[in-house]
């Protein structure tokens, strides 16, 4: 599934976009009125399913063709840290049932879930990660749960080489789809949290045979700075940014309340961001934290006014 780099210079001509969701934590927390915990976005999934399954449709209806399991707080060690590493399994069914019954509720047929293999204790810190045998046993737990639920496995946020390859090892095994994402440091320097250039990130995941390579949860302007290398590769590629003003607040344990949203994203600004991101060749595009199903429909909308046609897979 290689990449026509000429489609994506300029107009759309047709070509096609796998256009993802958007943030489900901080719009969740607004839509629950509770105070945000560690764990609140899996504890909702338990306690208020149908805000989940809301929020899913949502999303499709804005034109969003690829849903995530709302289960990025759901590993085992943060399940584990908590005291309520019991609920894992039960967690990931409630989310796997609240994405398929908004795609049955949206009516639309070419509507695909995700799944999410996120970082294991904490976002960002590649430095608190368990090791790479704790980490590969994991994620091949996460995989066991999410498989049966989702149309392609999803590795996202993640920080370091050994991460990334961690999660994408359990996920190949699958024989799903594998999309990995990695988050890039926003000082514009294309690299990863852990300090690794994302230039050898991305020739590990090329070689070990995963189907996409994007960056996402970072701010719009280190994902502009890390296309040159993201779009040397030959394979499909992707970008989804967050709306934050900064992440250093963000500490283990610690919670969105920490964090303040941009003032200068909204819809219009940030799918001006991603159809840039679009037109040099990107094939994969979306939103992360603090981007709503408003921006979603607003990009949505300049990808197809740009000539472009948002799908679910792109072509063989």
């Amino acid at each position: 599934m290689e990449r026509d780099l000429e489609a994506g210079k300029g107009a759309g001509d047709g070509a096609e976009v796998v256009l993802l969701d958007g943030g489900m934590g901080q719009e969740l927390v607004r839509r629950s009125g509770r105070e945000p915990t560690p764990l609140w976005s899996s504890q909702v999934m338990l306690d208020q399913p149908e805000l989940v399954r809301d929020l899913h449709l949502d999303f499709i209806r804005a034109g969003a063709r690829v849903i995530t399991l709302n289960t990025y707080t759901a590993t085992p060690q943060r399940l584990g840290l908590a005291g309520v590493g019991e609920s894992i399994a039960a967690i990931h069914a409630a989310a796997g049932k609240a994405a398929r019954d908004a795609i049955a509720l949206s009516g639309e047929a070419d509507v695909r879930v995700a799944g999410c293999l996120p970082p294991l204790v904490a976002t960002y810190r590649p430095d608190v990660a368990p090791s790479a045998d704790e980490s590969l046993a994991s994620y091949r737990r996460l995989v066991e749960l999410q498989a049966p639920l989702v149309d392609v496995l999803l590795c996202e946020a993640l920080s370091s080489c050994v991460e990334a390859r961690a999660a994408a090892t359990a996920a190949l095994e699958s024989g799903l789809p594998v999309w990995v994402s990695l988050t890039v440091k926003d000082d514009l320097t294309a690299t990863l949290r852990s300090g690794e250039p994302l230039a050898d990130a991305i020739s590990m995941l090329q070689a070990m045979g995963v189907d996409a390579i994007l960056i996402n949860c970072s701010a719009p302007e280190a994902i502009q700075g890390s296309l040159e290398n993201l779009l040397a590769s030959p394979l499909p590629t992707g970008a989804y940014a967050n709306g934050f003003t900064s992440i250093a607040e963000l500490n283990p344990g610690g919670t969105v309340k920490d964090l303040k949203a941009r003032e200068d994203l909204g819809p219009e600004q940030y799918a001006a961001h991603a159809l840039g991101w679009v037109n040099a060749g990107i094939r994969i595009v979306g939103g992360c934290c603090e981007v709503g199903p408003a921006h979603i429909a607003c990009l949505a909308e300049q990808l197809r006014s740009a000539g472009y046609r948002c799908v679910s897979r792109l072509s063989e």
